[in-house]
């Protein structure tokens, strides 16, 4: 008895071992048997809606700020855990509109709106890391870029979505660093997968000029002066958008794997 015991634990060993080795395969074999697009997508593109919330210094003179955001992810490995970050936004701080009539002799026959913006344009380049994919993606990254605070002002009809004469009043930039992370949540697989993207970033834009609500003064004559403020300006926004996959384009390796399988 104990011999055929020993030859079952035997033969059940030798069949689990065939049955591990079988089920290893190369790089390259494993790989010909994968669908294309768990490969992960070549690139990753983001479209989100942004909100800005002034700290420091600059959050005493300047209330919440709304804007929009795009940015672009290129993967550095196969698995997609690192990835090259690029991204572009503006952030809108400040909006003044003053109606009033056109010149003699049309009166107020037509009114016109004079519009002040005051905007932040800011864009940047760093590395991204991915701390685990699948269904719902935690993230991290940092990037280095430039920052353009900008206040504008235009003049249109009342009832027109054109402008026709417009002018920038004043304007600074600063080289500026960016910090954050979020969350993806998949809501739609396949080779454009598609996530919820939720985010909240740090922008330190170090020390830069700028105007806020009331900070240009109109003079009877059409003169006008200007008051700057010159502080540090940081800003903590909160991101909510979507982030689509970009599918990969055939290349020899696809071509070799379908070849392989008929």
């Amino acid at each position: 008895m104990g011999r055929v015991r020993g030859v079952r634990w035997t033969t059940t060993v030798a069949a689990a071992l065939a049955t591990m080795l079988g089920g290893l395969t190369t790089p390259e074999s494993a790989e010909a048997q994968r669908p294309r697009f768990e490969r992960g997508p070549a690139a990753y593109l983001g479209l989100s809606f942004v909100t800005a919330d002034p700290r420091g210094e600059m959050g005493q003179l300047v209330d919440r700020g709304f804007g929009g955001q795009i940015d672009a992810r290129l993967p550095l490995d196969r698995a997609g855990h690192v990835r090259l970050r690029g991204d572009l936004g503006f952030v809108v701080y400040g909006h003044e509109r003053v109606r009033s009539c056109w010149s003699l002799p049309v009166g107020c026959r037509i009114e016109t709106d004079l519009t002040t913006t005051n905007s932040i344009f800011y864009g940047g380049l760093g590395p991204e890391l991915v701390l685990t994919s699948g269904a719902v993606e935690p993230y991290l990254y940092a990037t280095f870029g430039y920052a353009w605070f900008a206040t504008r002002s235009s003049l249109g009809g009342a009832d027109e979505w054109d402008d026709f004469a417009s002018t920038t009043n004043y304007s600074d930039g600063a080289f500026a660093w960016r910090g954050g992370g979020g969350i993806r949540v998949r809501v739609s697989d396949g080779r454009t997968p598609v996530s919820l993207d939720l985010g909240l970033e740090r922008h330190d834009n170090g020390i830069v000029d700028y105007l806020t609500e009331g900070d240009i003064q109109d003079h009877p004559d059409g003169s006008v002066t200007l008051f700057p403020n010159r502080t540090e300006a940081e800003l903590l926004t909160f991101r909510v958008g979507v982030s689509i996959g970009l599918p990969r384009g055939d290349d020899g390796d696809d071509r070799r794997r379908r070849r392989g399988r008929r």
